[in-house]
C-alpha cells in the first residue's frame, strides 16, 4: 500500500468520524436516562406542576411554595443527566432556608415530550420565568440557580436582566471550551451546534453572583468555573473547594455559604 493511500485511508476514516459526531452529538451531550439518584427521601413539601413552555409542551417541575410575598423564589435549572429525583439531595437542604423554589425538567428529561438543545432548553427556561411571573412574582423575587449544562441557561436568561441573584454550580467557560476538553483533535468550534458561551455573557450580568466549583472535577475543569467568577461583575461570591468532583458536596460549609447569598438578597 503506498503512502498516499494510507493518508487518504486516514483522511475518510477522520471524516467519517466527523460525520457521526455531527450528527449525533446531541445524543452525547444529554443524557436524560442517566440515573445517579441514591434512594434520598424528599423531605421538603412540594407539588408536582406542568409548565407550559411556549411552543406548547408540558413540562414537569416541582414547586415548593414557603412564602411567595416573604421569600425569594429559587427557579433551579439542572444539568445534562438524570431526572429530578437525582438533586434531592440538594433540594433538601432549602427546606432549612427561608426560600420557596421551582425545579423543572428539561424536554425530553423526567417523562417529558420533546427533544433538548440550546434553543430549546432557552425556551424551556424562559417559560418557567413566566410561570414564576403568573404568581405575582417580579424578576426581584426570583434567584436563578444553575447547575453544570444548567449555568447555561442561567447565564442567557440573566443576562441583562434585574433578578435578585444568580448561582452557578460548576459552571464551564463554553461548551466549546467544554468540549475541546474530551476532543482536543476535532473541531469542535465548527461541528457544535450547542454552544452555550458562558464567557460572551458573564460582562452583561450586574446581579449578585455565587460561583462554586471543586478544583477535583473531572467533567468541567475547575479553571473554568474560576474563570467565570473571574470575569463576573461585583458583586461577586465564590465557594471553592480542593476535593469536590462535579457534583459538589452539599456539607454544612457548602449550605452555610449558600444561605448566606440568600440572606444577603433580601
Amino acid at each position: 500500500m503506498s503512502f498516499l493511500k494510507i493518508i487518504i485511508g486516514i483522511l475518510v476514516i477522520y471524516t467519517s468520524l466527523l460525520l457521526l459526531l455531527f450528527i449525533f452529538q446531541r445524543n452525547l451531550m444529554y443524557h436524560p436516562d442517566e440515573n445517579n439518584y441514591s434512594g434520598d427521601k424528599l423531605e421538603v413539601d412540594i407539588k408536582k406542576v406542568k409548565i407550559n413552555t411556549s411552543d406548547g409542551l408540558d413540562l414537569l417541575g416541582w414547586f415548593h411554595k414557603k412564602d411567595l410575598k416573604r421569600f425569594k423564589t429559587i427557579i433551579y435549572f439542572h444539568g445534562n443527566a438524570g431526572k429530578l429525583e437525582n438533586r434531592i439531595h440538594k433540594l433538601n437542604h432549602f427546606k432549612d432556608m427561608d426560600v420557596n423554589f421551582l425545579i423543572i425538567a428539561w424536554r425530553g428529561f423526567s417523562g417529558n415530550d420533546g427533544k433538548p438543545s440550546e434553543e430549546n432548553l432557552y425556551i424551556d427556561g424562559n417559560s418557567s420565568i413566566k410561570w414564576l411571573k403568573n404568581l405575582g412574582l417580579s424578576e426581584k423575587d426570583i434567584i436563578i440557580y444553575g447547575e453544570s449544562l444548567g449555568t447555561g441557561v442561567a447565564t442567557e436568561i440573566a443576562k441583562n436582566n434585574n433578578f435578585a441573584g444568580l448561582v452557578l454550580e460548576t459552571p464551564f467557560t463554553s461548551m466549546i471550551e467544554a468540549a475541546k476538553n474530551f476532543y482536543p483533535y476535532i473541531p469542535v468550534r465548527i461541528l457544535l451546534r450547542d454552544k452555550y458561551e458562558n464567557d460572551k455573557k458573564i460582562k452583561n450580568i450586574n446581579i449578585p453572583v455565587f460561583v462554586m466549583h471543586g478544583e477535583a472535577d473531572q467533567i468541567v475543569p475547575f479553571w473554568m468555573g474560576k474563570k467565570i467568577y473571574e470575569m463576573a461583575n461585583q458583586p461577586k461570591y465564590s465557594y471553592f473547594t480542593e476535593y469536590d468532583d462535579h457534583m459538589m458536596e452539599f456539607d454544612e460549609k457548602l449550605v452555610f455559604e449558600l444561605r448566606t447569598f440568600f440572606k444577603s438578597l433580601n
